[in-house]
């Protein structure tokens, strides 16, 4: 019981803090542009402290459920011909304003996968140290040897250990062309075979060898930073593909409850698996608020540029009807994932 309070505890301050950096991107840059605004909220449902500023008007409050959040303009979702409203703003002055949260999440994300990759005991590249060793391997019998530098997996450049494993990963389970530097020259190695492994009825390729340590200097560092944080944003994007095409099924999606449990896990196997997984959660809640939804901030874009092309903009009772639209749609389905989650918490 106190293990699963503390559970619950740590992600409500990972929850919050991943919110507070969202909604702050927002608020920043709405004050740097002179935009008013009527509160700044961290969580959604009653309000259990509340601050309003003498100064500015503004009121600053915490909200009982740590969900959501939000920063309320001063012409945001109304018509106002006053000074200081959002909707007088130029269009490239509100696109910057509903973009930066989550850019602030990947900002977040980076800074994240700076500190794991700084702490890492090693930082693994991409040449073969060592292959398996009863002479078995599928990737040595398809004609990889050790010493080999790994350039492309199929017609992917990688740079880095982990962006060479999630390419097997989600790729290798089909015969892969890989192209490698040996003795100088660049050999292509024809449909090259991997090990594979099946979790939750879902197919993964598997790397049979491992790959050396690069010396870990400032340089070495921002690379792996770099291209781990790369690979990171491009496997959230292929998994909402994925989802989307049915490679993953929507037991796969995981909600609050999900999350909370997952945090947990990663707590107790060390700092650095929480950290990775805060580093994801920080760089999913980035890309998904930019998704062309309605009600997520890649939705008020997407009127955005609307009205860029347009050169006026769509109006904005039909444009609150869609958000509403969307909002309800969001709310049903964190509903549904949620009571999965429950049921799945429950059945373990």
């Amino acid at each position: 019981m106190e293990a699963d309070t503390i559970t619950i505890l740590m992600a409500v301050m990972i929850f919050g803090v991943l919110i507070f950096i969202h909604e702050f991107g927002h608020y920043i840059c709405a004050r740097l542009f002179g935009v008013s605004i009527y509160e700044f909220a961290i969580g959604m449902g009653p309000k259990i402290l509340k601050w309003t500023s003498k100064k500015t008007g503004i009121k600053y409050t915490i909200r009982a459920l740590p969900i959501g959040g939000f920063v309320s303009m001063v012409g945001e979702d109304e018509e106002a011909d006053v000074p200081g409203s959002l909707n007088r703003k130029p269009v490239w002055q509100r696109l910057i304003i509903t973009s930066a949260g989550s850019v602030m999440n990947l900002l977040l994300g980076i800074l994240l996968m700076f500190i794991m990759v700084l702490t890492s005991v090693s930082l693994g590249g991409t040449t073969v140290a060592r292959l398996r060793d009863d002479g078995n391997s599928p990737a040595e019998l398809s004609g990889l040897k050790t010493g080999d530098t790994i350039l492309k997996i199929g017609d992917t450049r990688v740079h880095t250990a982990v962006e060479l494993v999630y390419e097997v990963m989600r790729n290798g389970i089909e015969p892969l062309d890989v192209t490698v530097e040996r003795e100088g020259k660049k050999v292509i190695l024809p449909e090259v075979e991997f090990d594979t492994a099946t979790e939750g009825g879902i197919v993964f390729g598997s790397i049979d060898f491992l790959v050396n340590a690069e010396p870990k200097t400032f340089g070495t560092v921002l690379k792996h930073t770099f291209y781990q944080s790369l690979s990171s944003i491009k496997m959230i994007w292929q998994s909402l593909f994925d989802l989307i095409s049915g490679r993953y099924g929507i037991e796969q999606v995981s909600g609050p409850v999900g999350v909370t449990q997952a945090i947990g896990e990663a707590a107790t196997v060390g700092t650095s698996s929480l950290l990775y997984l805060c580093t994801l959660i920080a760089m999913n809640l980035a890309v998904f608020n930019l998704l062309p939804l309605p009600a997520l901030d890649g939705g008020r874009i997407a009127f955005l540029l609307v009205e860029l092309i347009r050169g006026k903009p769509i109006k904005r009772e039909y444009e609150g009807y869609v958000h509403f639209a969307g909002i309800v749609i969001l709310l049903l389905f964190m509903i549904f994932v949620t009571y999965k989650d429950l049921l799945k918490l429950i059945s373990n």
